[in-house]
């Protein structure tokens, strides 16, 4: 009887996509080879398996084709799992325990289910066109797409035919269907995913057709895909980075200042910037080289690769002098070695360039000058460029910034050692950063590597990659577009996905926008003030008003890096985005289109201000919680649109009712971080019965500490009941991590009366501020609990 409900179940849900087939398509035969099925059909084979009860792969051999087992994206091993397979005369079902596949014989179809429902199924499934092989499939009505990689078009993708060309575009502004970082992934508001892996250009045909169909095409390579689902938000994007890979933990530093601009010409330039951030007594972690480090003009020079003596004289000293400061050194490098450059005849001696067809080096034209570009799918080429990396970080530099990564030109006609340039194209940028990633695995494994890139593809984000939105204009339009693309990124694995904030291209000297992008810069991954020297990024060099307020939120920055540091944490654990969409959270439907509001964690709300002069802006508040003002503790009910007033001074940050917040005094920069004593804000509501909160803590340096039980956690549980509020304060230690004792100011905000009584503590109330503050003393591991009568 089971067997039979299962098989009407299958009939129904896939009976609305039976209108669409390829009907030049017959089944032959169903063969199970462990856990692997294979389809025969008339034209090919299919080869299914399921990587876990969320996720399955299937590929499609055409007759005459060999399978190609290779994958660039993939690094999870397969599950040791196995299909139930059952068949009837019309049909075969392989099942999991969640995700399950139905394969209807005639009209030939494969159809995707996750616990019983219907998720999507192959329309015309594989198609060879004249121009493209496709991948084709129906979609629902109504359902909202995310994905493509980084574009700036609106949170709802669908609609649109997304080219799959890793591309700059300089000085965009609120829409740019085609940049930096292109990715074969669609995210569909029914909470699943496909990725389609495979490395060749093409594009994602998200229905712009209008006739609910996703349709993949490529110019060649695998007809793979997997179809990931998950049981909310944050499990299908963990499901996602699972597939492609975890991004290992950042250095700490990469979360303080930067100070970066095109460029610094010189060493002396370089100390004297630094000096400056410290005689202002601004936060700064690192300071970024940019092409001038190897030679003194803007074109001729890229492929040097060495320092350029008459500007930098002794650039050990210079970073060791910036390390003493706690200053971090990052240069730019790009994969381009000019015919003009130092390093043109070894490169060409050592064959590491990518050829023409006739096998001779290929040099072409483009902005910096004559160029060829390294062969890092060559081995040789690969280690004669991680050899530049092991050189310098030998000097001490710390980080490293890949631009052009696209690359920038690569001519379709060019070679390189495993396909043509458009074969090769997209997935350039991604093993980019896994040959830094790899070589500091091998030469450095005691450091996490910092690796600063635009341009990359799935799954890029195993490789430690930093991914920035490219040269984005210095207006409010280039701002506006900000969060969207951060809030993509996320969903699609790269959680660093940050921006140049004040913007980058051209000469516009307006504070209010730069004081607006430096306030939102707070609250996303990175924070990289970075432009054209025309005009300065640094807040230093500003006028007293706006240098004044941008240190404001330098300073912000700094006090929430225990908040950020344990974000960066559950990131590597789960995948879990920094930045989130509001339908993380509440899934209504204006959520899924907004940009315009996000989630910092779980435990903030955020609004940047995005237009000039604007004295109010509305914010929609995410029903299920209070939200309370972070600045003043004013309480907004969730599920409702408020129009809330403006400041210069900050934009408007909400933190959940229940919420633990921990918080540092700002300090100079993140050598000085330290745990021994912190600020604990719980945000109290009556409403919320039951709460947790954890902190991250660890060396900020070495590679896999929580896998190595180098690090310390702290977890933070509230219960209120019968007019009571109990909080517990514990901590967990890796057992290679020492015990340090800690001062903790527990600060309990939205306390409107005072307390009857703190059990074992004294405590202050402040009537104005509605808050109790209670010092807490941490000095063993054991367990503290703090109890509140009202």
């Amino acid at each position: 009887m089971k067997l039979l409900k299962l098989f009407l179940f299958f009939l129904i849900a896939g009976s609305s996509f039976l209108h669409a087939q390829n009907a030049d398509r017959k089944f032959v035969s169903m063969m199970q080879k462990n856990a692997n099925v294979e389809i025969k059909t008339n034209d090919g084979v299919f080869q299914i398996k399921p990587y876990s009860t969320k996720i399955v792969e299937t590929s499609f051999i055409p007759n005459g084709e060999v399978y190609n087992a290779n994958s660039h994206a993939v690094v999870l091993k397969p599950e040791n799992r196995q299909f139930k397979v059952s068949e009837n005369e019309n049909s075969i079902q392989l099942t999991t325990e969640g995700i399950s596949v139905q394969i209807t014989k005639t009209p030939f179809q494969i159809a995707y289910f996750y616990k019983n429902k219907s998720i999507i199924s192959e329309r015309k499934g594989y198609v060879k066109t004249a121009e493209f092989e496709t991948l084709d499939f129906n979609l629902t009505a109504d359902e909202i797409l995310f994905g493509g990689g980084a574009r700036a078009l609106g949170m709802n993708r669908r609609g649109n035919r997304l080219q799959l060309y890793n591309r700059a575009h300089y000085g965009y502004e609120t829409h740019s269907e085609l940049m930096n970082f292109t990715m074969p992934l669609v995210y569909s508001s029914n909470l699943y995913a496909v990725h389609f892996d495979n490395a060749p250009i093409g594009y994602l045909d998200l229905d712009s057709k209008k006739d609910n169909s996703l349709i993949y095409e490529t110019i060649s390579g695998r007809k793979t895909y997997q179809v990931v689902a998950g049981d909310s938000w944050k499990d299908l994007i963990d499901q996602y980075t699972s597939l492609t890979g975890k991004q290992p933990m950042i250095p700490r530093w990469a979360l303080g200042n930067f100070s970066s601009r095109f460029g610094y010409h010189s060493q002396q330039e370089t100390i004297n910037t630094i000096d400056k951030f410290l005689e202002e007594e601004i936060p700064v972690d690192a300071i970024i080289l940019d092409l001038y480090w190897f030679g003194k003009e803007l074109k001729g020079t890229m492929g040097n690769l060495e320092f350029f003596k008459d500007s930098f004289p002794d650039p050990k000293k210079m970073i060791a002098d910036l390390t003493k400061k706690g200053v971090k050194t990052i240069l730019i490098t790009e994969p381009f070695v000019l015919t003009t450059s130092g390093k043109w005849d070894e490169a060409v001696a050592k064959d590491i360039l990518g050829k023409t067809k006739e096998g001779k080096p290929y040099a072409y034209d483009f902005y910096f000058g004559n160029t060829g570009i390294i062969d890092i799918f060559k081995p040789e080429g690969k280690q004669w460029f991680w050899e530049v990396y092991k050189k310098f970080a030998g000097y001490g530099v710390a980080g490293w910034w890949g631009d052009l990564g696209e690359p920038e030109v690569h001519p379709s006609d060019l070679q390189h050692a495993t396909g043509s340039a458009d074969e090769v194209h997209n997935i350039y940028g991604h093993n980019w950063a896994k040959l830094i990633f790899e070589g500091y695995e091998k030469e450095f494994p005691d450091q996490r590597p910092f690796i600063l890139m635009r341009a990359g593809y799935s799954g890029s984000q195993h490789y430690g990659m930093i991914p920035w939105s490219g040269d984005v204009n210095r207006t409010w339009g280039g701002l506006q577009s900000q969060p969207e693309i951060a809030l993509q990124m996320g969903m699609q694995g790269m959680a660093f996905m940050h921006s140049d904030l004040g913007g980058f291209a051209g000469a516009n000297l307006d504070d209010e926008l730069y004081t607006r992008w430096l306030q939102y810069g707070v609250f996303q991954p990175i924070y990289r003030p970075h432009a054209q020297e025309d005009v300065p990024s640094e807040p230093i060099f500003r006028e007293p008003k706006t240098k004044a307020l941008a240190k404001k939120s330098i300073e912000l920055r700094y006090s929430l890096l225990p908040y950020n540091y344990t974000l960066v944490f559950d990131n590597n654990q789960k995948g879990t985005p920094l930045m989130r969409p509001l339908f993380f959270d509440d899934a209504s439907a204006s959520t899924f289109i907004n940009d315009k509001t996000y989630l910092w964690g779980d435990s903030f709300l955020v609004s940047p201000v995005v237009k000039q002069g604007v004295s109010e802006q509305e914010v929609y508040f995410p029903a299920n919680s209070n939200w309370y003002h972070f600045y003043t503790d004013e309480k907004v009910g969730g599920g409702q649109t408020k129009t809330v007033s403006l400041n210069e001074e900050s934009i408007p940050v909400y933190v959940r009712g229940g919420a633990f917040i921990p918080r540092i005094k700002s300090i100079q920069n993140t050598q000085l971080y330290q745990l021994k004593s912190f600020d604990l804000h719980f945000y109290f509501d009556e409403t919320v019965k039951e709460s947790e909160g954890h902190l991250y803590n660890d060396d900020g340096e070495t590679p896999d500490a929580f896998e190595k039980e180098c690090y310390e956690m702290l977890t933070f549980k509230s219960e209120f009941k019968n007019n009571r509020l109990q909080i517990e304060i514990a901590q967990k230690l890796g057992k290679n991590f020492e015990f340090s004792s800690k001062e903790i100011k527990l600060i309990v905000h939205n306390i409107s009366s005072k307390p009857k009584k703190v059990k074992g503590h004294n405590f202050e109330w402040n009537k104005e501020n509605k808050t109790m503050t209670v010092l807490i003393s941490l000095k063993n591991s054991e367990p503290k609990n703090l109890k509140i009568k009202f």
